[in-house]
């Protein structure tokens, strides 16, 4: 069966489980897939009209995002496609979606975002679908959902995963048939938007532990998007920490600060586990503080930041208990040890892995040892 069959397939199939029609799109696999156009401008016109929305949404020039950027273009010009973007926080999956939107035949119509997690159970159901008057205690007027707000444009919905399974089982329905009630309402009300979905944890782990309907995992991944680490788009972040500067500079009246390359250098060494949305923190701060033309690492805020080398890492560490035995202390304080070596040094990180606080790994540190001592002072 052809692409096209699959897909148009998958838009009549009302069977939730047909995994195998799901068009998955990400940087390591997918080239080559082609999505049929039902866009009406000409493909010169719409070439040039999806290169100039990504452009605005979208900084990068490494592999991964080119390849991202010409794979999500495919499916915006798909009518009614759903997408599922996947990512760390901070990669930018609202801004992917924006992009889509905006490469599409929709980018005239309106873009509806709504975080899952940000707004209360009681609420989120209200916003999503709209309440008609009476519907609920203070419901004293009609409110239009965000289904209803978005008419042929696309909604956005963030966090997905944190979705109540109450709200999942309506939101099937919606994906499913297209179709959606006000709160207190009996008029059935047709969808005409796209929805995109965006993520940073696994559905599909989400699935297996019941947190989240697998009928409804299958409907919206479709075409789904996964979003490279910023520390994985290579030779990125200098443009974004350069854009960043231009931008915050603008704004603060002072158009000729620029970065040194040590601070380049530095900002390239760094792990960024906030992703962009750290990098962007980091430089927004670096902009107030420096009180020159140009801005140094220590401008950066990265010293309490472990710098991580480019190279290799091992995985993970092994902790050896001999025949003779060895006490908990010891196996602790090698546990400590171990799991710094493996961050680098980063103390922030390493109390993560070990399901501690970092104040409570410092103060661990702080106990006695020449070697911690050592340690805690160089982070």
């Amino acid at each position: 069966m052809s692409l096209k069959s699959q897909v148009e397939a998958l838009n009549r199939s009302v069977n939730p489980h047909f995994r195998a029609r799901t068009v998955r799109l990400s940087a390591r696999q997918g080239n080559g897939v082609t999505i049929p156009a039902r866009s009406q401008q000409s493909p010169a016109r719409s070439q040039q009209s999806s290169s100039d929305s990504w452009g605005s949404h979208v900084i990068g020039e490494s592999p991964a995002i080119r390849d991202l950027i010409s794979l999500a273009t495919q499916v915006a010009v798909s009518r009614s496609m759903t997408v599922l973007i996947v990512g760390e926080t901070g990669t930018g999956k609202e801004l992917f979606a924006r992009g889509i939107h905006a490469a599409s035949a929709r980018a005239a119509e309106p873009f509806v975002a709504i975080n899952c997690a940000a707004i209360p159970e009681t609420l989120l159901e209200s916003e999503l679908f709209g309440h008609e008057p009476g519907a609920f205690t203070d419901a004293r007027a009609l409110k239009r959902g965000l289904f209803e707000v978005a008419g042929s444009g696309t909604v956005f919905l963030d966090e997905v995963a944190e979705l109540p399974l109450k709200l999942q089982a309506k939101l099937l329905r919606v994906v499913e048939d297209r179709r959606f009630r006000r709160l207190g309402g009996s008029e059935e009300r047709g969808l005409d938007a796209r929805i995109v979905a965006g993520t940073n944890s696994s559905l599909e782990a989400a699935v297996s532990e019941n947190r989240f309907r697998a009928d409804l995992f299958y409907r919206l991944n479709v075409a789904r998007i996964e979003l490279p680490a910023l520390r994985e788009r290579d030779g990125d972040i200098p443009i974004l920490a350069h854009y960043f500067v231009g931008r915050h500079a603008e704004s603060e009246g002072r158009p000729s600060l620029r970065l040194a390359q040590d601070s380049v250098s530095a900002l390239e060494r760094h792990r960024w586990p906030g992703n962009i949305r750290e990098l962007k923190n980091v430089i927004e701060r670096a902009v107030v503080v420096c009180n020159g033309d140009v801005i140094q690492p220590h401008h950066l805020s990265l010293q309490r930041r472990s710098y991580v080398p480019l190279v290799e890492t091992p995985a993970g560490g092994v902790i050896r208990i001999p025949a003779e035995g060895k006490s908990l202390q010891a196996i602790i304080d090698e546990a400590i040890h171990t799991t710094i070596g493996l961050t680098g040094g980063n103390l922030s990180a390493a109390a993560r892995i070990l399901g501690i606080s970092r104040p409570t790994l410092t103060r661990k540190l702080r106990d006695d040892g020449s070697t911690r001592r050592t340690i805690l002072a160089s982070s």
